[in-house]
């Protein structure tokens, strides 16, 4: 029991730093609670959905957001997440959000810990396959067309055809985002530049985790470098936070002509605006809006949603799960192909998940003129034919 005392007391002092009020809600009010991996103030994943949490609360009358950030095993060793909800819980949050894949088993045990409590695990797949009950539900925005307009903005701008991508850990999410980008990349070589197949070089080096932990992961600023000392003129990030585009700001400062992408955050690009293509984006509004609407009004049910762009406006902020904000140091050229590019892929006409594809392996992937299923992409079990890079 003292020990149990003591976790109660140490989670106390924790969230009270970090939450945005305490005490029990009041009877007209819903609190949300928020798990997020990194910092609040990431410019990158957490801080997008940090961001969009407080949207909710002007724009979905009597919410309340409480939140902890920094959940990940070097921030908090020994801190579960089922500790967390049982914090975010008794300052009466009446639905709790996980921001990350590393999150499943902690949320899908604490879903059954709480069967009265709703949640929402971003980019899981629970829901999906019914391994839970009907309290959690899973949210994701179709990041993949977000990928296609980076690596295609990235091939167009490039003069040495050598695209470095930063990945942070490897799973089927990382490696569907991961292939994307080499798609969208290659279509911009080869259909729009008409320049060989093999002209085009595309390296992932992954760093380990979403972003740095100094003595866990590579040092995502060192395996940038790595990249553009090797001749890779532009580099995509697949990570949380802006080393990428830090770096590459910085090697233009030095007269280099190199570009990056960084991800997540739509902010990202006034980092280093002068070395910045675009940026694709998350815009959690959306998806936010529909869960904490549902659990507020009693509505709730299971759900796996994975949200795509608004292809009338991608950059709508109440409607689109995924934008895509082009950079200061993009092109008018580039621009208009990647405006038509856009266009092929709202209407149709352009499906990169088309065959033929063949894994890095060589074995088959989609034969001629299939298409691949929402399934297949969720679970690319590995990196395509044309990608240097590990796929497990």
């Amino acid at each position: 029991m003292k020990q149990l005392r003591c976790i109660a007391v140490a989670l106390t002092a924790v969230f009270c730093l970090f939450a945005t009020g305490s005490g029990q809600a009041a009877a007209n009010q819903f609190t949300f609670g928020l798990l997020m991996v990194g910092p609040a103030n990431d410019h990158g994943w957490s801080q997008a959905h940090f961001e969009a949490a407080k949207k909710i609360e002007k724009e979905v009358p009597g919410t309340k957001m409480i939140y902890i950030d920094k959940v990940n095993p070097a921030d908090r060793p020994g801190i579960t997440i089922p500790m967390l909800v049982d914090d975010l819980v008794s300052k009466g949050a009446g639905l709790i959000i996980g921001n990350s894949d590393d999150m499943k088993d902690g949320m899908r045990e604490a879903a059954m810990m709480h069967p009265d409590t709703y949640f929402l695990h971003i980019s899981g797949d629970d829901a999906l396959h019914g391994k839970t009950g009907n309290n959690l539900s899973n949210l994701m925005g179709r990041m993949e067309y977000g990928k296609m307009m980076a690596g295609f903005a990235a091939a167009m701008t490039s003069k040495t055809g050598k695209i470095g991508y930063l990945g942070p850990l490897i799973n089927a999410e990382t490696r569907r985002l991961t292939a994307s980008a080499f798609l969208g990349a290659r279509y911009a070589w080869t259909e729009v530049l008409k320049r060989p197949a093999a002209d085009l070089k595309f390296k992932v080096s992954w760093i380990g985790f979403w972003f740095n932990i100094p003595g866990v992961t590579s040092d995502p600023t060192l395996v940038t470098k790595q990249f553009f000392d090797s001749g890779y003129d532009v580099v995509i990030s697949g990570i949380d936070t802006t080393e990428v585009l830090v770096v590459a700001g910085q090697q233009r400062k030095a007269g280099k002509s190199v570009w990056a992408v960084p991800y997540d955050f739509k902010e990202a690009c006034s980092e280093a605006p002068g070395a910045c293509l675009g940026v694709p984006y998350f815009n959690w509004l959306p998806g936010y809006k529909q869960f904490i609407t549902a659990a507020k009004e009693g509505k709730w049910k299971k759900q796996f949603v994975w949200l795509g762009p608004d292809w009338k406006n991608i950059n709508n902020p109440e409607t689109s799960a995924i934008g895509f904000l082009e950079g200061r140091a993009l092109g008018e050229t580039q621009k208009k192909a990647l405006a038509a590019f856009r266009k092929g892929l709202a209407e149709g006409s352009i499906n990169l998940f088309t065959g033929p594809l063949n894994f890095q392996d060589g074995s088959l992937f989609l034969k001629i003129g299939t298409t691949a299923t929402d399934e297949q992409i969720w679970y690319l079990p590995q990196l395509l034919a044309g990608m240097e890079g590990a796929s497990k």
